[in-house]
């Protein structure tokens, strides 16, 4: 299934979420092709509560289960991931990432603003991915590092990253 980035990250307007991910990647110039969107969300209650909003304004049920699940504003609360299928294509909603269990407090540092259409959104930067996906070290992450690094020597020799 494909994705239509700009109208699946408009929906999360008001939404408090960071980019990570294979499109964190590929919107910092890295040519890899990825099958969803990635967002890690800030899990106060007030922006769990627009995160919820925005799930049912998706359409948003949990990807490959045939009884269509909705996500309970109890399981938006977790640091767990949440894969949901939308009408604009896979998005995995994640309370944190990796093993440390890194929330959206802890990456927030580590983001850049970067615009889509009317609107700007934080995106992890580029070394960070780098460094989350070396430890997760799951053979799908190690295989996409050269062309993350040499995006990341590219960005840097032309004074963009």
């Amino acid at each position: 299934m494909t994705f239509n980035l700009e109208a699946l990250l408009g929906a999360l307007e008001g939404v408090e979420f960071i980019l990570v991910g294979g499109v964190a990647a590929a919107v910092q110039g890295a040519p890899i092709v990825t099958q969803d969107v990635d967002i890690l969300y800030r899990l106060d209650i007030d922006n769990v509560l627009r995160l919820e909003k925005a799930l049912v304004a998706l359409d948003a049920v949990a990807r490959d289960d045939p009884r269509r699940l909705r996500f309970a504003l109890s399981h938006l609360q977790t640091k767990g991931h949440k894969l949901a299928s939308t009408m604009h294509g896979p998005l995995d909603v994640l309370g944190s990432v990796n093993e440390e269990q890194l929330v959206y407090e802890d990456l927030l540092p580590y983001t850049e603003r970067m615009s889509f259409g009317t609107f700007e959104i934080a995106v992890l930067r580029l070394q960070k991915l780098i460094e989350l996906k070396r430890r997760l070290g799951r053979p799908k992450d190690l295989a996409v590092l050269p062309v993350l690094e040499a995006t990341q020597r590219e960005r840097e020799q032309s004074g963009s990253g």
